[in-house]
């Protein structure tokens, strides 16, 4: 089969353990990144799997009803990026692995070392160091602080235990169902989000992108924060309300963020309020990229394209596109 990978900046997959499953089958994989229309239905025209790399390019119906030979996309996790419906009608099966099971220990990694990396301001420190000047100021240890988990799922749960590691207090607060998970397990949790924000040193964000967690976080809730809180955001930038963010690191509640994430991906706009701020430590969305997290991806979006090349696929999303074919 004809297998395009798109947006693979590094050529890292061809370069994983796991790309030997692909054996026999004719693969092309794209370095950069591109989201025109016309483009896209060019370099995917006699595409028949189209492997794609979370949600770095958004598949919609007009590019989707140009690909006449596209059988199946393969991916793993949410898939806000891709017309499911437009899928179906062109009988295109979207196979994604949902690892509910299995936390991202490579995100929360990220989410610990930005937090302490903003804590202790490392990039200005070192960006001191390296201009000749020394120390450039003080920084805050995390011992004895408060961590608010907003969002006790996955990755949420290692990020409270990383927390408790360090010596901080740990506070929960999700949807009831999974408050009464984090309670039963010995989390203390809060009252509600408002009393989560207010009492916390440190809010970090972890839950999945769905309409209603869409800008579950509001301007009125990080105002709510201390001066000297940090706020973190390594899940989706849209749990928080347009502007928000910007406006309350500029009104000084909350003092620091650290950031993973954008509402427009990539980032190119060197001069982007948030790239502007000293008071923010931002990476650009590499919280599941790491080589061992790529093994794990890979190797489930591979097996997807081997079970639907053995007349079985799995991880299947839009089942009814099955009964047509």
């Amino acid at each position: 089969m004809k297998i395009t990978i798109l947006d693979d900046y590094f050529d890292t997959v061809r370069g994983l353990d796991c790309f030997a499953m692909l054996d026999g089958h004719e693969v092309v994989a794209w370095n950069d990144h591109l989201q025109d229309t016309d483009g896209l239905a060019g370099r995917l025209m006699d595409t028949e799997v189209l492997v794609l790399i979370r949600e770095r390019t958004k598949i919609e119906a007009p590019l989707l009803n140009r690909l006449t030979k596209l059988r199946l996309i393969s991916q793993r996790s949410i898939y806000p990026h891709i017309d499911v419906a437009a899928c179906t009608r062109n009988g295109v099966i979207l196979s994604s692995n949902q690892s509910a099971d299995t936390p991202s220990y490579a995100a929360a990694e990220l989410t610990w070392g930005l937090l302490l990396a903003t804590a202790r301001d490392i990039p200005r420190q070192v960006n001191s160091l390296k201009a000749g000047s020394w120390q450039c100021g003080v920084g805050t240890t995390l011992r004895d602080k408060v961590l608010g988990v907003h969002g006790y799922g996955r990755i949420g749960r290692e990020v409270a235990q990383y927390a408790r590691a360090f010596g901080m207090d740990v506070v929960i607060f999700a949807r009831e169902a999974t408050l009464e998970r984090a309670r039963a397990e010995g989390w203390r949790t809060a009252e509600s989000q408002e009393a989560l924000y207010a009492q916390c040193d440190v809010v970090s964000l972890h839950m999945r992108l769905v309409d209603g967690t869409r800008h579950i976080v509001k301007a009125s809730h990080l105002a709510l924060m201390k001066p000297d809180a940090i706020f973190v955001n390594t899940a989706r930038a849209a749990l928080v309300e347009p502007g928000a963010l910007v406006a309350a690191l500029r009104a000084g509640r909350p003092g620091k963020a650290a950031v993973d994430v954008f509402d427009e991906e990539p980032v190119r706009d060197s001069v982007h309020p948030l790239l502007q701020m000293d008071t923010v430590v931002a990476t650009p969305h590499i919280g599941y990229v790491s080589r061992e997290a790529y093994e794990r991806q890979f190797t489930q979006i591979f097996e997807q394209i081997r079970a639907y090349a053995a007349g079985m696929p799995i991880n299947v999303i839009n089942r009814e596109v099955l009964q047509r074919s």
